[in-house]
């Protein structure tokens, strides 16, 4: 079964045009195969080219999985950023950074698969970028703990962490077990969950 129809060929695109095209449809055979069992020939057929023209874009099968992989964790990065900026109030952006995970594992794409359950981390570069957006998104909630608790870097990296965590696992399950419990509810219930937690530190500034 095909996970999406096929792109009408002949179609000339600008290069940039191409290249979104070749990624959105590498990213819908690389989530239905996982990369071990997608093949090229399907991706360019897929996106309507031949494999000259795909591999003119990406030499090779790992480059164009690293190139989805850069883009998809861009994706959940921004993500993150956007629900942090979106309020200077430190609980709401807890809630707003874990319903942003959520919404990345609901997005109808499954990029998340690719960030979260990548057959491929056996190979470094895979494992580079996986890590990066772990550290990156971390980052940038750890300094709202740290403002709200008064943590050292060090720690408040590590109660983010955990933080990102949980919100990983608990939207990858509620989307398998997906029944009555609204994402908005789900995602509220782990961020109530998150900030009972994070104050639950005294606050060590002055």
């Amino acid at each position: 079964m095909s996970a999406v129809e096929p792109a009408r060929k002949g179609v000339r695109l600008p290069r940039k045009a191409r290249r979104e095209q070749l990624l959105m449809s590498a990213q819908t055979i690389f989530v239905a195969r996982g990369y071990h069992a997608a093949a090229m020939d399907e991706i360019a057929e897929n996106a309507g080219v031949s494999k000259p023209v795909l591999y003119q874009h990406f030499p090779s099968k790992l480059d164009l999985y690293l190139a989805l992989l850069e883009q998809s964790t861009e994706d959940l990065v921004r993500r993150v950023q956007s629900a942090l900026d979106g309020t200077h109030d430190n609980q709401r952006r807890v809630r707003a950074a874990i319903e942003a995970y959520f919404a990345f594992v609901d997005d109808e794409a499954a990029a998340f698969r690719l960030v979260f359950e990548s057959d491929l981390t056996n190979e470094p570069a895979v494992r580079t970028i996986i890590e990066g957006v772990d550290v990156r998104c971390a980052e940038a909630i750890s300094h709202v703990i740290a403002a709200d608790t008064g943590l050292p870097v060090d720690q408040s990296m590590l109660v983010a962490m955990g933080l990102l965590g949980m919100a990983q696992t608990a939207a990858r399950y509620w989307l398998r077990e997906k029944g009555s419990i609204p994402r908005d509810q789900a995602s509220k219930m782990m961020s109530v969950l998150a900030w009972r937690g994070v104050s639950g530190f005294p606050k060590t500034h002055s």
